[in-house]
């Protein structure tokens, strides 16, 4: 049921974070934070770091504190990715959700706060979650696919300097779907995105692969490439 003409409106942040983790299997997946609700509406129910706007503070400012307390991280990729204001998002107030997402790399989430009030799931295979937190992670999911076609948005998940094979364990882990070592090589190295450190991967057995790092100053064209993304349902 609609609510009435009177009844109050409300905005909050929240932020839907990803990293990469094993699965039970190895397989790097992407992850995501929860928080179980302490209260009603929905108490018990796991939904994404968040809170209330308070007047006098700047929304990027607010997700990163709200973030900080809930979870204890503060990631370097934080973008504004959409502003969710269905009129029945709560049962008790209109709510405007201006939602952030953020990007980590392993060892930064192996330190986030642990708990029985926090919980890591797979971003694929989510629990129930309280009011339309759901939607929000699956948009969040299309974004970052459709993302990593054109952009340098996997850097995110790296370190300054890696192998090519650890930036195709990423394209791999967020398209869902294996990709042919020669050709991706190809692809990036085509890109002109990449450039080599001169470097070579320490402690590697055999033949030790090269080190590249992202060139910031090349630019490209927000052109999909061969790796298509479906935007979710509304």
């Amino acid at each position: 049921m609609p609510h009435q003409l009177d009844a109050p409106t409300r905005l909050a942040v929240s932020t839907v974070i990803f990293a990469l983790r094993p699965d039970a299997a190895g397989r790097a997946v992407l992850w995501t934070p929860l928080v179980r609700r302490t209260r009603e509406p929905q108490r018990g129910l796991w939904a994404l770091p968040g809170g209330w706007l308070p007047v006098n503070e700047e929304l990027e400012v607010a997700a990163a504190r709200t973030l900080r307390a809930t979870t204890g991280l503060a990631p370097k990729y934080l973008e504004q990715l959409y502003t969710f204001g269905d009129v029945d998002r709560s049962p008790d107030a209109r709510v405007v959700s201006v939602v952030y997402w953020a990007l980590v790399q392993s060892d930064e989430a192996a330190r986030a706060v642990a708990g029985p009030n926090v919980r890591w799931v797979p971003a694929d295979t989510l629990p129930e979650l309280a009011f339309d937190h759901r939607r929000i992670v699956e948009y969040a999911l299309w974004r970052l696919r459709t993302k990593v076609e054109y952009t340098e948005i996997a850097h995110a998940f790296l370190g300054e300097q890696f192998t090519l094979a650890e930036l195709r364990e990423i394209y791999e882990a967020v398209l869902q779907r294996s990709l042919d070592p020669a050709n991706f090589r190809r692809t990036m190295i085509a890109s002109g995105r990449l450039r080599e450190t001169g470097e070579l991967l320490a402690g590697a057995a055999h033949r030790p692969p090269k080190l590249y790092r992202y060139d910031p100053s090349a630019r490209t064209a927000e052109a999909r490439e061969p790796f298509q993304s479906e935007r979710p349902a509304s």
